[in-house]
């Protein structure tokens, strides 16, 4: 299996057979979950801390049940009453928690590049699990398996990436990743919520929903991310909707057979019709939620692999290792 990653930070600095290598590993992982004992042995004896800085329900408690499951001792890290609160800085945490010998660090950050910097300051393995407008690497990878598992590929597919793409970073590692994969990419939304430099990421752009949905395989909805919105991006979120909420009459437009996608949490109205993401026909909304525990339990595996690989060189020395 190839995949020589230390730490998840990203996608940018995954080769496309990496990629591959975690998707089919995940794959065993939802046979796994699907099964009345959802337990294994890949994480035994190791220590997981969830370090989320920023509130999440998804993603942490999806972390939690994926390092439960494959037998890892798991600690989530109560930052709201942890000493980051009393003005600890970052690289202070981050040498408190080394100090406890963890293998596996699943860190959220309000600020890009946090977990980083985080990464560069401890011993064991770092997964990124959002760090502000930069990236969600395992997102991306269980939104890509979620496709690939819809539609029998990840590659040479239409995607429709639609909304508040300046403010995602789910956007932004999905861009990374279906690039990577060969396929044909578009960003949908107001010009407001579009970042800066769109024109060089190689996709193409669409201010009219309508267009941009025709002839699309895959309709990724992405949620309106207020909370780091400090002006006046839309309209209202009435217009929003009328313009850029995912209805019946806009989806029509895609293939017949286009599967519709929401990272969540949902704004019903606001970024899509409740009926359209109920419709077991074509939202893969919940098959989302259960390929993120897969996923990331594929991550985690391959990530405790390479960290056993690397702490046996070191105790072996250099010229037991070298033979």
């Amino acid at each position: 299996m190839t995949f020589r990653a230390r730490h998840l930070l990203g996608i940018d600095h995954l080769a496309p057979q990496e990629i591959t290598t975690l998707l089919d590993l995940a794959e065993t992982y939802v046979e796994l979950n699907q099964r009345t004992v959802k337990h294994a042995d890949a994480l035994a004896g190791m220590t997981q801390i969830n370090l989320f800085f920023e509130n999440s329900t998804r993603t942490q408690s999806s972390f939690e049940l994926a390092g439960k499951r494959l037998g890892a001792d798991v600690m989530n890290m109560s930052v709201a009453h942890s000493s980051v609160k009393k003005g600890e800085t970052l690289i202070d945490t981050a040498l408190t928690l080394n100090a406890m010998h963890p293998d596996l660090l699943i860190v959220r950050h309000p600020n890009s590049g946090a977990v980083n910097l985080l990464a560069e300051k401890v011993n064991c393995a770092v997964i990124n699990a959002g760090d502000g407008r930069h990236e969600h690497p395992t997102q991306a990878l269980l939104d890509a398996l979620t496709i690939r598992r819809a539609k029998g590929r990840i590659q040479r597919l239409t995607v429709a990436i639609c909304g508040d793409i300046a403010h995602s970073r789910v956007a932004r590692s999905n861009l990374i990743l279906l690039g990577k994969m060969e396929n044909r990419l578009r960003l949908i939304g107001p010009r407001t919520l579009m970042p800066a430099g769109v024109a060089d990421l190689g996709c193409e752009v669409y201010e009219d929903m309508r267009e941009g949905l025709k002839g699309a395989d895959v309709v990724m909805m992405l949620r309106l991310q207020k909370e780091r919105m400090d002006g006046g991006f839309i309209p209202s979120e009435r217009e929003y909707f009328h313009r850029w909420g995912l209805d019946a009459e806009k989806l029509a437009l895609a293939k017949p057979d286009a599967i519709v996608m929401h990272p969540g949490p949902m704004n019903r109205g606001v970024e899509i019709d409740g009926t359209i993401a109920d419709d077991i026909n074509r939202s893969v909304i919940q098959d989302q939620v259960e390929m993120g525990v897969a996923v990331r339990m594929a991550a985690m595996d391959l990530l405790a692999r390479n960290l056993r690989t690397e702490r046996g060189r070191v105790l072996a020395g250099p010229g037991l290792w070298d033979g």
